[in-house]
């Protein structure tokens, strides 16, 4: 499987930011490691597609960025979180729920989040001090609630496909293109950006088929920077000892003496940290 990647240049005399993105490989670890059904890979795959352009915009390795889509759908809370590098993370409240699909043969994303709640940014550039930004939710499909983000929290309105392509067990594509007028770029930029994102409207297939430079050059055959995506946490079995020794001996000891071990769960990786009695003990030797 292709590397995931995020391909960005500048278009239309460089008055628009051209932003395609392959997130096929980082949204297939993420199903692997959450086992996520079909109707939860696509909503949880737009999510993290588009919370890689946030992040594309980031400066610096000490950046980070959280994005929280909390609608009334059948799904639950979905959390993605990354930084500078690209390195991407999240969970979906309810992976395992499954919708019936729509009339045109869909995944109802739009179901599984819902309508009626928010999308909400935290970013902290570096500096330490976070921006936070939130919408409400426009139909839960999460192309149209980004794009409605954009327009309301960072003034910068901004035409989005999103798509991902299951089968089965598989994710086939997954992706998505941005255009977005740079400041001063006038009307005609704009409305460049809405009709050229109507040729998108089965991006995941596009990517499946063409890959994000196939898809590229069907605007431009100009140069363009290339950076990699990955689904990697930042959790660790020494990070996991942390939350063990917080707890104290005396409690640690008893939790083990009633469950047999402590068990440590990453939400956003989907992986556990076990701590037998003679891990703590050792642990809590090295501590005093």
């Amino acid at each position: 499987m292709r590397e995931s990647i995020i391909l960005k240049t500048l278009i239309c005399g460089g008055n628009v930011s051209l932003a395609v993105i392959d997130s096929t490989a980082a949204v297939s670890e993420a199903k692997r490691r959450h086992h996520f059904s079909a109707v939860a890979t696509a909503a949880f795959g737009r999510t993290l597609t588009a919370s890689v352009y946030l992040c594309s915009w980031l400066k610096g390795d000490r950046s980070s960025l959280a994005v929280t889509v909390n609608g009334d759908g059948a799904g639950g809370k979905i959390c993605v979180a990354g930084d500078g590098s690209l390195n991407m993370r999240g969970f979906v409240a309810e992976p395992k729920a499954e919708l019936p699909l729509r009339a045109d043969g869909k995944l109802d994303v739009g179901g599984f989040v819902g309508k009626n709640g928010t999308l909400t940014v935290v970013c902290d550039d570096g500096t330490g001090i976070p921006f936070t930004g939130t919408s409400d939710l426009v139909s839960g499909e999460i192309a149209e609630d980004f794009s409605a983000y954009f327009l309301t929290s960072e003034q910068r309105p901004t035409a989005i496909a999103l798509g991902v392509r299951v089968q089965g067990e598989k994710v086939l594509g997954a992706g998505g293109v941005f255009l977005q007028p740079l400041p001063g770029a006038g009307e005609e930029a704009v409305s460049f950006c809405e009709e050229q994102i109507s040729r998108f409207g089965a991006v995941s297939s596009l990517i499946a088929d063409r890959g994000a430079q196939g898809i590229l050059r069907m605007f431009t055959d100009e140069t363009y920077d290339e950076r990699k995506i990955r689904f990697r946490c930042h959790c660790s079995r020494k990070r996991a000892e942390s939350a063990v020794l917080s707890l104290g001996k005396e409690d640690a000891l008893a939790l083990i003496g009633e469950q047999g071990a402590i068990t440590v769960h990453c939400h956003y990786c989907n992986t556990d940290y076990t701590f037998t009695k003679e891990d703590a003990e050792r642990l809590f030797g090295e501590g005093s």
